[in-house]
């Protein structure tokens, strides 16, 4: 059994030789602690695959003991032995959470089965608990990753447009995810086994804009040789996504808007008047209504295509998400680039987190595909950040009036909830964790998961004090 780690606990000396024995030659490692009330801290940091307790003293002492151990590590299997093993010890053992019993003198097969037994079970069940985590952690919906209260609501709206074939507009700095969005709802409509075709408007010269869009005839244009289908025969039974509309120019909005009431078009050239059974979703990253005053928009198309819009908050309005986003990104490129990144130290995720984002998620992603391709590491610290975003970073926290206290109106998430009162409980005892942990009446080792999960970070001395 390699790289197994057993605990024994209150075991008499000629016990621990026993096994030590019997497993350290197999390259188990086996560590040893003498007194019931020592477990679980004795073990802090080194957490064993199996524990071994020898239930010979006091029974409820034992069972105590026991119900610690369970409550800090409520995975850990725990293995108890003794000579009387009497039937209350047993019943009250196994209710305090004990995997199995065996009886001395020890039959170490019998020994050696029933950890094996247990240590399979215990990696199975940090196994459920890591995905479980990662799922909770990514916070993914299709190909986007955010659980802030205004990512929700935009992945409720995805999910009710796409249902329906109503036209929606796609509004939001660029960056923050707009055609995401548009492939979501096609992905999520009955149009998903069709094609979804993308059309950049403002990639294309204007002139060619309109061929791009609705085809031309043979010999329509010059260099026009062959019949060409656009998008919008393309998109025959699917989604045609139109990103940065408000770059068409004017003549061509009005085809648009004949096009989206009666999805009847003609191409370049042609006389035959075609029709494209296609749902149509538009996006921009400039304002419609100042479109619309500047003339640059019709009015009736922008009624038109926004039956339903859709806002994407800049990154720096959902601050809560970059650490989500900053884990989705590693695990994509360490994947990408064969590296070895798991993820984010808490002082990155706190400079990624501070640090505002002009360029939103886009420039986030180039972030950290940059720091991946240039390093080599387990994890992403610091220091490896760009100069820029740490000075971004230091900026912001200087002003930082992020934990300032919400609007009465406003209500947080749990979890926003739950690492701010973390944090605050951190600052009143002086980072010292175990003070902490005993105030926010959660064991050590749970807090220290959630610190780990929400990215807080500790003074250095505490880190190395609790060997994190």
């Amino acid at each position: 059994m390699p790289e197994l780690r057993l605990h024994l606990l209150a075991c008499d000396a000629a016990t621990q030789d026993q096994i030590r024995r019997r497993f350290e030659r197999d390259g188990v490692s086996v560590d040893a602690t003498d007194v019931l009330a020592e477990a679980p801290a004795s073990f802090l940091g080194h957490v064993p695959d199996v524990l071994l307790v020898d239930a010979d003293g006091d029974s409820a002492s034992v069972v105590r003991a026991l119900a610690g151990v369970k409550d800090e590590y409520p995975e850990l299997p725990v293995i108890l032995f003794a000579h009387d093993a009497d039937m209350p010890l047993v019943v009250d053992s196994m209710k305090a959470g004990a995997y199995d019993f065996v009886a001395k003198p020890l039959d170490l097969t019998r020994l050696d089965i029933a950890i094996k037994n247990a240590s399979q079970l215990h990696r199975l069940m940090q196994r459920v608990n890591q995905l479980q985590d990662k799922y909770q952690r990514t916070g993914t919906f299709q190909d986007m990753v955010g659980q802030s209260p205004r990512m929700r609501q935009i992945y409720d709206a995805i999910e009710h447009v796409s249902r329906t074939d109503v036209t929606v507009l796609v509004t939001g700095q660029s960056g923050t995810g707009k055609a995401l969005v548009a492939r979501a709802i096609h992905e999520l409509s009955e149009r998903r086994s069709k094609p979804f075709v993308a059309l950049s408007c403002a990639s294309v010269p204007g002139e060619l804009l309109e061929s791009e869009l609705f085809g031309h005839e043979k010999g329509a244009m010059p260099g026009a040789e062959s019949r060409y289908a656009g998008c919008a025969e393309q998109a025959e039974g699917g989604t045609l996504f139109l990103d940065e509309i408000c770059a068409v120019e004017p003549a061509l909005q009005s085809k648009m808007l004949r096009f989206l009431e009666t999805r009847r078009f003609q191409r370049i050239g042609g006389t035959d008047l075609l029709r494209s059974d296609t749902r149509v979703i538009a996006s921009t990253n400039r304002d419609p209504m100042e479109e619309i005053r500047q003339s640059r928009l019709r009015e009736d198309l922008y009624y038109r295509l926004a039956v339903v819009p859709i806002e994407l908050p800049p990154l720096c309005e959902r601050r809560t998400d970059v650490p989500l986003l900053a884990q989705h990104f590693v695990d994509r490129f360490t994947a990408k680039y064969g590296k070895y990144f798991y993820d984010c130290s808490p002082e990155a995720i706190d400079a990624l987190s501070r640090y505002p984002w002009p360029g939103n998620v886009r420039e986030l992603e180039n972030v950290i595909e940059r720091v991946i391709v240039l390093n080599n590491a387990s994890q992403i610290s610091a220091r490896m950040l760009p100069a820029s975003v740490l000075h971004g970073a230091t900026t912001a926290r200087e002003g930082d009036a992020s934990e300032a206290s919400p609007g009465p109106d406003v209500i947080l998430p749990f979890t926003e909830v739950e690492k701010r009162e973390i944090s605050r409980a951190l600052r009143i005892c002086g980072w010292n964790v175990a003070k902490a942990a005993e105030r926010l009446e959660l064991g050590q080792a749970t807090l220290y998961r959630k610190i780990k999960k929400y990215g807080i970070r500790l003074l250095r001395k505490q880190r190395d004090a609790a060997g994190v």
